[in-house]
């Protein structure tokens, strides 16, 4: 109970900064709205609606991806400010407590964005579901987790490098590719109804792996990071 209190505590700080401020989720949201805007537009989903279903999913997770970056490290610098981060480290909760107060944070946010983006997203490129759509409310959440639990991490990594905002995407995105790929295949499975069910669970089950492995490793190994010097 002590330790989800912790948690809770960094959650509500970091929602009531945004609050204030509206920094990252202002800055996801033109992203990718300006990228649904000029793929619609280059795309023509009236014209060629097959082909816009098979490349919506990935569009969405690219767009998402790179949108979660500029979040990732604006949530970070804000704990340099005033000395923030030294007070951390030195606070007698666990260090995992900042790291997943931070992930649950980025997660809110990200799927803020999402549900303001699903209904224009729908609109621009002129999609229905073929598959089953209830499976959308499991790809959605678990591949926000996989984007904001492994970016924080390495936002985390870099936060004592002089050109941390280069070092988060050379790091980031490579180790990302795997849980892309499922996210994407999963959901352009769902919107064009070419996998069975099966399959797209399958996709699923995957992710859910990754969530956990990074999220294991992101605990255990997050004090490390944070009392580096």
């Amino acid at each position: 109970m002590r330790y989800a209190r912790y948690v809770l505590d960094h959650l509500r700080k970091d929602l009531r900064l945004e609050w204030r401020s509206r920094d990252a989720i202002n800055g996801m949201l033109f992203f990718v709205l300006l990228v649904v805007v000029v793929f619609s537009i280059a795309f023509d989903p009236a014209g060629y609606p097959t082909v816009t279903r098979q490349i919506s999913g990935g569009i969405l997770w690219v767009g998402l991806l790179f949108a979660s970056m500029t979040a990732l490290n604006q949530s970070w610098t804000r704990e340099q400010r005033n000395q923030v981060l030294e007070a951390q480290r030195m606070a007698p909760s666990p260090a995992s407590a900042l790291f997943l107060g931070k992930v649950l944070a980025n997660m809110i946010f990200v799927l803020f964005v999402e549900a303001v983006l699903a209904p224009i997203f729908v609109v621009f490129f002129n999609l229905h579901v073929l598959g089953n759509a209830w499976l959308l409310a499991l790809i959605l959440p678990l591949g926000t987790w996989a984007l904001v639990v492994n970016g924080t991490f390495f936002a985390a990594f870099g936060l004592r490098a002089r050109n941390r905002e280069l070092l988060l995407p050379l790091i980031f995105l490579p180790l990302s590719i795997p849980a892309v790929l499922m996210m994407v295949q999963a959901t352009t499975g769902v919107l064009t109804g070419e996998l069975d069910p099966i399959q797209i669970r399958t996709w699923i089950t995957q992710l859910a792996g990754f969530d956990i492995i990074y999220t294991t490793a992101g605990i255990l190994f997050f004090e490390t990071i944070l009392n580096a010097e």
